[in-house]
């Protein structure tokens, strides 16, 4: 066994991302006589699976080879056939799996195929980067709820806008770039009502030289204030403009967004405003694996108290604009004391030029997302 095949298969998953959601992004290597003989990748959602790829690519005969696969082989029919067969048809004597598969289709029943006909199977060879890697797949599939990043970008004393609104930009052009690429790896982007009535954003993916995937737009908006005249509701784009708004809207507003296309999602009122928790499901029945939050302090700060977001990108400008009635990231009521606030674990930090972002998880919400068979 030999980790860097295992690294290079990672390294081709990574490539799916953004394109197969609600799959999970799968990299498969196959080696023989110590020589990388073929290799794929789930490239996008309903298209061939990872080992299928890495057999139709492969330059020699693959039996008695070893295949490293980032995520264990399916076992069911979906919109491909079982890969866990298709391995045992070609004849390879061993498999180094980096994570098992918590869909309740697969859980352990790929493995169990491989090894019930004679095939040596590793289980968990760097299983904890298998693991982040398709973090939002794992949240997903066993919860049915979209795996939901919050994303926030402010000053040096922690700013959003000025004591004016002005926020344009708080950060500089490669930290922009990044939020892009953000946008394309998941499902949905959300906003609050303030964000479009200030902004008026078009909650799209730019890409320099690619083309990104637009996520649907999710704007959370209680009373569907939300003007027609939006750029979120006057969009070419293939994806959807969701308002999440309550039975304060008025029916003939209703009407008229849903002439626009728009699609409308009422919740039962929390606290006054939209249940986020019930927007999650109703999010996850159509699909939508992963939201990246993108609110102002109010629409941040019920996310957090409501137990939504799972993870926080906050990128961080060496800038200082001050201000009591400037707006932080994060505003509501707040927590009264210090022991219960919202805490972040397993923190990294990436550089964008002269910011820096910190990346972490809700505590609580960081445990081990593998379980070794």
């Amino acid at each position: 066994m030999n980790i860097n095949y295992m690294q290079r298969a990672i390294k081709l998953a990574e490539k799916g991302a953004g394109y197969t959601n609600p799959n999970p992004m799968v990299g498969a290597v196959i080696v023989k006589n110590g020589q990388i003989i073929g290799e794929g990748r789930h490239e996008i959602y309903g298209g061939n699976h990872a080992e299928i790829n890495a057999f139709n690519s492969a330059v020699e005969n693959v039996t008695g080879a070893e295949m490293y696969v980032t995520l264990e082989p399916c076992s069911h029919y979906g919109k491909t056939p079982p890969c866990a067969e298709a391995i045992v048809k070609k004849g390879i004597k061993k498999v180094i799996v980096g994570a098992l598969d918590p869909n309740p289709l697969v859980a352990g029943k790929g493995i169990k195929i491989l090894k019930e006909n004679g095939i040596e199977v590793i289980i968990g060879v760097m299983e904890q980067e298998c693991c982040r890697l398709n973090e939002i797949f794992f949240k997903y599939i066993t919860t049915h709820s979209p795996f939901c990043i919050m994303k926030t970008a402010m000053t040096l004393d922690g700013k959003i806008a000025s004591f004016s609104g002005d926020s344009k930009w708080v950060t500089g052009a490669l930290a922009r770039k990044q939020v892009h690429w953000l946008r394309h790896k998941v499902s949905g982007i959300m906003v609050g009502i303030g964000t479009v009535l200030y902004d008026d954003p078009m909650l799209t993916t730019r890409l320099e030289n690619k083309k990104g995937k637009d996520p649907a737009r999710i704007i959370v908006d209680s009373t569907a204030k939300i003007p027609l005249e939006a750029k979120v509701l006057n969009l070419e784009s293939e994806a959807p403009t969701i308002i999440a708004t309550t039975e304060k809207a008025e029916k003939t507003k209703i009407k008229s967004l849903q002439q626009k296309g728009a699609q409308i999602i009422t919740t039962p009122l929390l606290d006054n405003g939209v249940d986020l928790k019930f927007l999650m499901q109703a999010l996850g029945e159509q699909k939508i694996d992963s939201v990246l939050l993108e609110g102002g302090s109010t629409l941040n700060y019920s996310a957090l108290n409501q137990g939504i977001v799972d993870k926080l990108n906050v990128f961080i400008a060496p800038k200082i604009i001050g201000g009591a009635n400037a707006k932080t990231a994060v505003g509501g009521h707040g927590k009264e004391l210090m022991e219960e606030a919202f805490q972040l674990s397993e923190l990294q930090v990436y550089h964008f030029g002269n910011d820096i972002m910190l990346e972490g998880y809700i505590r609580g919400k960081d445990g081990a997302l593998c379980s070794q068979a």
